[in-house]
């Protein structure tokens, strides 16, 4: 047992939208209103303007980009507020101009935020806008889970779902810092009476390329062994508990993690993503995964993905 069953009750008090204001922005926003209202929980919307995208224009420049993200800031809380979404949610809107991270880093830190929730636009190379640059840092440095919703995410929040079961998918290779979301994972599912799915994706061994020796059996043999192996360490993760039982499915697959990260998540149409980031002095790396592979399971998600700094 890898946690108390005190664990399993999470508690949200405060929860930050960093957000570009822009059309994709949208998602992330109805995710962000729907878990702070479930949570009860304070929501900061904040928005930064980077001086770098105006030095040659000078501080007239930003000084309008300024007043025009403020004022885009206010028409988005007046519909808010006119449509309902805001009607008894303890809520501020925050304007900043500054290095973007180090001023989201800022508020994280100011307000105590607990969850910051975050939109990807899912481009790459020098195409990448959100997550290549300021989301990449969220992702990667930020002191509390991060829930990363990306383009192809379903629309609304599914926090409070009453006509359907939820299934959440958490995804591990048995490391300290992909374990350290297992706590979250397992409280969300508790708490939201949801199914838990976890994942281990081990490397397919390659068969030996000896000239006229085959030897398929010995390598299914062998594979379904590791695979019942890895099955009852998954087993093992969990608290037992008979009053407050959660339920859960125990999957092994071989192959390329992101591909069968993304397959799992497709076939078991998961609500939720759920992955342990390693505290990394390299461009961030995720538990058993690099960089590049938590960004395409992030951009390849049909569902927003929550992650956890070691």
């Amino acid at each position: 047992m890898l946690f108390a069953e005190s664990d399993l009750d999470l508690r949200l008090n405060c929860v930050l939208l960093a957000t570009d204001l822009s059309p994709t922005s949208v998602k992330p926003l109805h995710h962000a209103l729907a878990i702070a209202r479930h949570y009860r929980a304070k929501l900061y919307v904040a928005h930064v303007v980077s001086p770098a995208a105006y030095l040659m224009a000078g501080p007239e420049a930003l000084e309008l980009a300024y007043q025009g993200a403020s004022d885009e800031a206010q028409q988005l809380q007046r519909d808010l507020l006119d449509d309902g979404s805001l009607n008894g949610l303890d809520h501020t809107f925050i304007i900043r101009s500054g290095l973007v991270w180090e001023e989201l880093q800022a508020i994280i830190l100011q307000k105590h935020v607990d969850l910051v929730v975050v939109g990807t636009h899912a481009r790459r190379g020098i195409e990448k806008v959100l997550l290549g640059s300021i989301a990449e840092h969220v992702f990667r440095d930020a002191s509390c889970p991060v829930l990363s919703v990306g383009p192809h995410s379903y629309q609304e929040g599914r926090v409070d779902l009453t006509a359907q079961i939820p299934t959440y998918l958490f995804a591990t290779d048995f490391s300290e810092a992909s374990l350290r979301a297992l706590p979250l994972a397992s409280s969300l599912a508790h708490q939201t009476k949801a199914r838990l799915v976890l994942l281990h994706v081990a490397p397919a061994a390659p068969a030996p390329r000896i000239p006229g020796w085959y030897a398929g059996s010995e390598i299914t043999a062998k594979r379904e062994n590791a695979r019942m192996t890895c099955v009852r360490r998954l087993g093992q993760l969990l608290p037992r508990d008979d009053e407050t039982p959660i339920d859960t499915e125990f999957v092994v697959q071989f192959g390329i993690p992101s591909e069968k990260i993304l397959q799992v998540a497709l076939e078991k149409k998961v609500d939720l993503i759920i992955l342990g980031l390693r505290r990394a002095s390299l461009a961030g790396t995720l538990s058993h995964m690099p960089w590049a592979t938590a960004y395409e399971i992030v951009c390849g998600a049909g569902c927003p993905v929550l992650t956890v700094r070691e």
